[in-house]
């Protein structure tokens, strides 16, 4: 059947592109499936969520019980409602709790005040887990809304296959720069003069083995990134920035409302700054997979 992701077989990606560009969902409402709660998700609901996330690797639902009522207050509910899509090997990254929870919250002390993702501030286009080492890549991500901000908190979301398909159109050399097993460097992390995480570099856009599928790690920051110093390197950077930028690019922008939340395999994906409330503190429950959402291996992919 051909491998879409290999410059040398056009006639695969070929295949391919057209059947992801005829079923791609093209706005936020597209992509929301209204469920009855996270604690006990229907067939059916699970089934329409399973579409979005194979055509568009995200899904956005909506539990019809929502705010105060939400079951899902409780992030072990989440936890179960993630392993009912196949998502187990959870991330329990630096700013975690111990089961692998991290709430996305304004946070005024502690370790969490240092980094973006726990302040008010907007965070630019990236992917989770781009600094993980390769044998730890975030291949899914599920984000649960407790509680809106004030004013603001909407996020962007781009499927990194689309991205793929944009550049490769545009360039096959954008995407041979970027698939580099060196082209992005992320540097070591430190804290108080100890090395807490090496320097990781590694592609932008890979091949998972085990499933076929399309991978991408990427941070649009333009500090702490150490991109490969040549021409189409620079000019692939470039072309995928400038697709990022455009507003009437193909990202969809949704804002969370409480007990909705966003299921994906680790797409692109922004946040605007916000403004917290008297009676409204942004609260968004994350976790971090291992797994990739089951049953979503890429359409026309090689399986191991």
């Amino acid at each position: 059947m051909g491998d879409p992701f290999d410059l040398c077989d056009d006639a695969a990606y070929r295949r391919w592109r057209e059947q992801k560009l005829a079923g791609r969902p093209v706005r936020a409402a597209d992509l929301t499936v209204e469920i009855a709660r996270l604690d006990a998700v229907g067939a059916r609901e699970r089934g329409a969520i399973l579409d979005r996330c194979r055509r568009a690797n995200m899904a956005i639902y909506a539990c019809r019980d929502g705010g105060a009522a939400d079951p899902a207050a409780d992030p072990a509910v989440i936890r179960a409602f993630a392993e009912g899509f196949g998502l187990r090997r959870i991330d329990r990254h630096l700013c975690a709790d111990e089961s692998g929870v991290s709430e996305l919250a304004v946070a005024e002390t502690g370790r969490r005040r240092g980094y973006v993702p726990y302040s008010d501030r907007g965070l630019s286009w990236h992917t989770d887990g781009y600094y993980n080492e390769a044998s730890a890549m975030i291949r899914a991500v599920l984000l649960h809304c407790r509680e809106a901000a004030e004013t603001g908190g909407e996020n962007g979301l781009l499927d990194h296959e689309i991205a793929y398909i944009r550049l490769r159109d545009q360039n096959p050399d954008y995407i041979e720069a970027l698939m580099h097993p060196e082209v992005m460097t992320i540097p070591a992390n430190r804290e108080g003069g100890t090395e807490i995480r090496p320097a990781r570099p590694g592609p932008v856009f890979s091949v998972d083995p085990a499933t076929g599928a399309l991978h991408m790690r990427y941070s649009a920051r333009a500090r702490n990134i150490v991109w490969r110093d040549d021409p189409a390197t620079r000019a692939a950077v470039a072309c995928l920035n400038e697709l990022l930028a455009d507003p009437d690019g193909p990202a969809v922008r949704c804002r969370l409302s409480p007990g909705q939340g966003i299921i994906a395999n680790n797409v692109l994906h922004n946040r605007t700054a916000f403004q917290d409330g008297p009676a409204h503190r942004r609260l968004v429950y994350r976790m971090r997979f291992l797994d990739r959402i089951a049953e979503t291996d890429a359409v026309g992919a090689p399986q191991s």
